[in-house]
């Protein structure tokens, strides 16, 4: 087998953490930071180079994924069947390939597709029993989705009851919740006129509306929904083509687009999306492309599926609309993380009927790669996207006094040093402690529970700690009185009293969630576990060298640096000074330790009745086991609990013993008869 070099491993390492990292705030905070058309282009990127090196395909790539993680705060779901994504076009030939690829498997010579506008809002899931709603849930992942019925319910486009006197038993209706632009003009005049942030398109307000968890305010947003397809359906016949389930849905009451069609070959798929893409601006809601479905329904059955998509269905996105104008500078802003992310800062320029006047620019080496320089004449782009982008640079009209970016060496918010770990391409500020633009995201990991563990201690009341200055670093919360905190907005006297009990409480802690709880990059439960039971004190740990912390199984390159840095950094080592004269403390060592489960790997599924998953999970590690998150080959053992989820499914598919909770708590029995005897 041909070796594969340094910098593709690290590459497709790189794009994978990239894509994970966007997913997660596209779909879970609804608050992404690049663009639609940047991400298709990291996808692309990443699907090519896993195409050319199949050797180094993952199951755990963002390509075999069909969206992002279940949000928190709603109950999740499986769906009966996975709500796959599509596989997306921007080119002609690309759906001329399409279209070739669909005629030859189907040995036809034109064959005849359903094709729609494709909505750009939320993709849900209805559940109908015998006619009636019965609740509904996001797409999430694909597999599993966030149960969001008491919001579906407010969305009066949805029908509670299917207009017919002989339903289907069952019923699964999926379609998209959008906001049309009128509303969301109304909601982004409310939302100003009550000084607050303005939503950045119809698309986040419909996202975010969805996932209020008081549906009151789902309520009063005005959300509209189109269905699109059937997912499981059972006491019903379904039709032969898909034309004709739209048109049953229409029947049923559910809305449905006006636009659809049924169109043969390449010329009809091509002729409906320059129709399409004409009409666009005068919609009453957003779309970003056109979908095109095989019609008949044996047909796509035939044609069946890829990994994260059908086979007999394609979007055709848009082109994103462009503008050109001077890049005047380039800012460095610090997030709550310690990510240092360039920003352009633009002459204003009209996009898209929106005045512009910053650009993300991601990272140094995005710079680079596009060749940018200060006073360079570029083309912006931006397609009812939430960021604009730089495409390129007019290098034609580039001046003689353009200038290169250099990313600082410190952090411009409080000084610390700025680094940039193995394999990363965001340059990070390493003083996480201490640094301000950190200072909430680490207090809130810090309290959290499974790190020091301060009960009531939310983020609500971290920003208002910090807004009023009452705390600069997570030593400070143990200075806390109640006469502080009972003065604060909705926190009464016994509130008080109960946050500082918290807080003197989780005084006395573990090496492991202290390792945690400050926020290391790369450093998580798992690993700070590792590290202290290696060192088995703070001093040793920080005293530690790289050759030292890389003996640890499971430390890489990565980690090590980023825990070297995060102690080498002199604000951080004050802040933890400032812990320990506070009074954190954590138990010695012990030179015993139970270890009869040593070596072994466990996965959790489902409800366990006598014990907690955190009990369960440090059970097994007491005893010297592992508990990871995902089944893999390497999985000794799967404990299943009340509903157990696609777990348990995956273990029968890896041949892997599966173990209910007696068992469990027999094989526990055993570990310690193993230490004892």
């Amino acid at each position: 087998m041909p070796q594969i070099s340094e910098p593709i491993t690290s590459r497709i390492t790189a794009l994978r953490k990239q894509l994970d990292y966007h997913n997660y705030l596209y779909y879970v905070l609804d608050a992404p930071e690049i663009s639609d058309a940047e991400y298709d282009t990291l996808f692309r990127q990443l699907q090519e180079l896993e195409r050319q090196h199949p050797e180094l395909d993952s199951s755990l790539s963002p390509t075999h994924r069909i969206g992002g993680a279940v949000a928190r705060g709603f109950k999740p779901v499986t769906h009966s069947l996975p709500m796959l994504s599509l596989n997306n076009a921007f080119s002609e030939d690309e759906v001329a390939a399409f279209d070739q690829r669909v005629s030859e498997a189907l040995g036809n010579a034109k064959t005849e597709y359903a094709v729609e506008p494709k909505f750009d809002g939320l993709a849900i899931s209805l559940l109908y029993i015998n006619g009636e709603f019965v609740s509904g849930a996001t797409r999430g992942d694909g597999d599993t989705g966030e149960d969001v019925s008491a919001n579906l319910r407010t969305v009066r486009a949805i029908p509670l009851r299917l207009f017919t006197e002989h339903p289907p038993e069952r019923l699964e209706v999926r379609g998209e919740v959008v906001m049309l632009k009128r509303d969301f003009e109304t909601l982004n005049a409310k939302q100003l006129a009550l000084e607050g942030k303005p939503f950045a398109n119809p698309r986040n307000a419909a996202a975010g509306s969805l996932r209020q968890l008081n549906p009151a305010i789902t309520a009063k947003r005005r959300l509209h929904f189109f269905a699109y397809g059937i997912g499981q359906c059972t006491g019903w016949q379904l039709p032969l083509t898909h034309a004709e389930i739209m048109n049953q849905l229409a029947t049923w009451h559910f809305p449905v687009t006006d636009m659809r069609q049924v169109v043969t070959g390449i010329d009809g798929l091509l002729s409906f999306y320059h129709r399409t893409a004409a009409l666009r601006a005068q919609l009453p809601f957003d779309i970003d492309g056109v979908v095109y479905k095989v019609n008949v329904i044996t047909q796509q059955q035939k044609l069946g599926f890829v990994s994260r998509a059908p086979r007999f269905a394609l979007a055709h996105k848009f082109p994103a609309e462009e503008a050109s104008t001077c890049l005047v500078s380039i800012e460095i802003q610090v997030g709550r993380t310690g990510a240092l992310t360039p920003v352009a800062h633009l002459e204003p320029v009209v996009v898209g009927g929106v005045t512009v006047t910053h650009a993300t620019l991601h990272n140094a080496d995005e710079i680079q790669r596009k060749n940018l320089k200060i006073g360079d004449w570029v083309i912006v782009r931006r397609a009812g996207d939430v960021i604009p982008e730089i495409v390129s640079v007019v290098l034609s009209r580039r001046p003689i006094d353009a200038q290169d970016f250099v990313m600082p060496k410190r952090c411009p918010v409080c000084g610390s040093h700025v680094v940039r770990l193995p394999g990363e391409a965001i340059a990070r500020c390493t003083g996480g402690l201490f640094c301000p633009a950190q200072r909430k995201q680490a207090l809130w990991h810090f309290a959290s529970r499974r790190a020091m563990y301060i009960d009531g201690l939310g983020d609500k009341l971290i920003e208002q700690l910090v807004d009023r200055g009452l705390v600069h670093d997570p030593a400070d919360l143990y200075t806390l009185t109640a006469t502080q905190l009972e003065v604060l907005p909705r926190m009464g006297e016994k509130s008080a009293r109960n946050i500082v009990t918290a807080i003197a409480h989780s005084r006395q802690t573990t090496l492991a969630r202290l390792v945690y709880a400050l926020g290391i990059r790369h450093v998580g439960e798992q690993t700070a576990k590792d590290l202290a039971q290696q060192f088995g004190s703070l001093s040793m740990l920080m005293s530690a060298d790289e050759p030292a912390l890389l003996a640890i199984p499971d430390v890489g390159p990565a980690v090590a640096c980023a825990v070297r840095e995060f102690f080498a950094e002199v604000h951080n080592r004050t802040v933890i000074d400032k812990l320990l004269a506070a009074g954190i403390s954590y138990p010695a060592p012990t030179a015993e330790k139970h270890m009869g489960l040593a070596g072994k790997t466990f996965v959790l599924t489902g409800s366990l009745t006598g014990m907690s998953r955190d009990q369960a999970r440090a059970a097994i590690e007491a005893y010297g086991g592992k508990v990871v998150g995902s089944v893999s080959k390497n999985t000794d053992y799967v404990v299943t609990g009340d509903a157990p989820g696609s777990k348990l499914q995956q273990a029968h598919a890896f041949n892997i013993t599966v173990l209910d909770e007696t068992q469990y708590l027999k094989l526990l029995e055993q570990a310690s008869g193993e230490f004892n005897a």
